[in-house]
C-alpha cells in the first residue's frame, strides 16, 4: 500500500488539481492511504472533505513580500509548519509528496526533503508561484501544465482535470446540455464567464450587446458569478445564471466560450477543442496572459484585454466569429492540438517514477 500525502490550497487552480489525482489514485489503488495538507481558511477546507478525503490542518503562512512584523514572525512559524509536516510524514508512513503549489506547499516540500521522502511539484500556470520555484530546487520531479513554464526540471504532464471534463462527448451531449439550460437545441450558442467570482469587463462588455448578439441568431449562456455586478438584460435567448455546477453541461451546449485565462480554464477548453476568446485578468503577476498564450499562438483562440471588451468590438469580431462555422471548426482542431485531457494520467505516471525511485 502506498501512502500519499498530497499539498495545495487557498484557491481552486491548487484545490481542484489535487483533487483530480487522488480520484485517479483511488480509483486505481483502492487500498492506498490519501493525506491533503491543507488550511483552515482555503477552498481545500470544503472541497477535500466533501470528496471524502482527509484534511490535516497547518497554520496559513503566506511568503512575506516586505519587511515588517509578519516577516519576523515568518521563519519560527514555517519551522513550527515543517515541523508538524514532518511528524505527519513519519506517522503515516508517508512515501511520496506531492505538492500543487500555495501556502502549504513549501512546508511540505521541506519536511519531504528533511525526511528523505521524494517529492512531485505540479505548476499549474506558465508563469510559476514562488512555493513551486523554491521548491523545484530540490526535486527532479516537477510537471508543469504549460510548455515553455520557466521552473527547473519541469516536464510537461497537462493539467488534472476533473473526469467529467477529460471523458467529455460534447457531441453526444449538445442537444441535451443545451436543453438543460432552457437553450435552442440547435442554435448556435454562446459561453461567457469570468469564473467563480465572476469577471465585470467581461459581465459588462458582453451582456450590454445582448440584444445585437441574439439578433445575429446566436444564443448566450452567460455564467456571471456571484461577486460581481450583472443586470439580466432580460433578452430571449439571453440566458443568465449566477453559478454553474455542470460546467461539463456548459462546454457541451457551446460553440465558442468567451472566459478568463486560469489555467485549468485554459487546459479545459483546449483539451476539449473549445474555441475561445480568453480575456486575461489584468491584475497579479500576469500569469493569465501567458496561460494563455500557446494555444492563442495556434490559432486556437484570441487574446482580448477588459478594456477592448466595447458594444464595436461585439459587433465587428465576436458575432461575425460566432456565425462562421468554418473558423470555428478551424479554431476548434487548433485548439485541440494545443491542448491535452491526460494530464492527470501523466501527472501520477511522475509520481509513480518518484516512488519506485524512492
Amino acid at each position: 500500500m502506498t501512502s500519499y500525502l498530497l499539498a495545495g490550497g487557498g484557491t481552486a487552480g491548487h484545490v481542484n488539481p489535487l483533487l483530480a489525482l487522488a480520484d485517479l489514485i483511488r480509483d486505481g489503488e483502492p487500498d492506498a492511504e490519501i493525506v491533503v495538507l491543507g488550511t483552515r481558511e482555503g477552498l481545500e477546507a470544503r472541497l477535500v472533505p466533501e470528496r471524502g478525503y482527509e484534511l490535516v490542518h497547518i497554520e496559513r503562512l503566506p511568503f512575506p513580500r516586505r519587511p515588517n512584523l509578519a516577516a519576523l514572525r515568518f521563519p519560527a512559524r514555517f519551522a513550527r509548519a515543517v515541523r508538524r509536516t514532518r511528524a505527519l510524514i513519519r506517522e503515516r508512513d508517508v512515501d511520496v509528496v506531492v505538492g500543487f503549489g500555495g501556502y502549504t506547499s513549501a512546508p511540505a516540500y521541506r519536511a519531504g526533503a528533511r525526511e528523505g521522502v521524494p517529492v512531485v511539484i505540479h505548476e499549474a500556470n506558465a508563469k510559476p508561484g514562488l512555493a513551486n520555484r523554491l521548491g523545484a530546487r530540490g526535486t527532479p520531479y516537477v510537471g508543469v501544465t504549460f510548455e515553455g513554464t520557466p521552473i527547473r526540471n519541469a516536464r510537461v504532464t497537462g493539467m488534472p482535470l476533473r473526469p467529467e471534463i477529460a471523458r467529455l462527448d460534447r457531441a453526444a451531449l449538445r442537444a441535451s446540455a443545451r436543453e438543460h439550460f432552457g437553450l435552442d437545441p440547435e442554435r448556435r450558442t454562446l459561453l461567457v464567464t469570468g469564473g467563480s467570482l465572476g469577471a465585470r469587463a467581461i459581465n459588462r462588455g458582453v451582456s450590454g450587446s445582448a440584444e445585437e448578439i441574439t439578433a445575429a441568431g446566436i444564443q448566450v449562456l452567460h455564467v456571471w458569478g456571484g461577486l460581481t455586478e450583472l443586470e439580466d438584460p432580460a433578452v430571449e435567448g439571453y440566458r443568465v445564471i449566477p453559478y454553474c455546477d455542470r460546467m461539463d453541461l456548459a462546454f457541451a451546449a457551446c460553440d465558442l466560450a468567451v472566459s478568463r485565462a486560469g489555467s485549468t480554464t485554459v487546459s479545459e477548453l483546449s483539451g476539449l477543442g473549445i474555441p475561445a476568446v480568453f480575456v486575461p485578468y489584468s491584475h497579479g503577476n500576469g500569469e493569465q496572459r501567458f496561460n494563455a498564450a500557446g494555444v492563442v499562438s495556434a490559432g486556437g483562440a484570441l487574446l482580448v484585454e477588459d478594456a477592448e471588451l466595447t458594444p464595436a468590438w461585439v459587433r465587428d469580431t465576436l458575432i461575425p466569429l460566432v456565425g462562421d462555422g468554418a473558423r470555428l471548426a478551424e479554431m476548434s482542431d487548433r485548439a485541440r492540438g494545443a491542448g491535452t485531457l491526460d494530464g492527470t494520467e501523466r501527472l501520477l505516471e511522475l509520481v509513480r517514477e518518484a516512488v519506485a525511485r524512492g
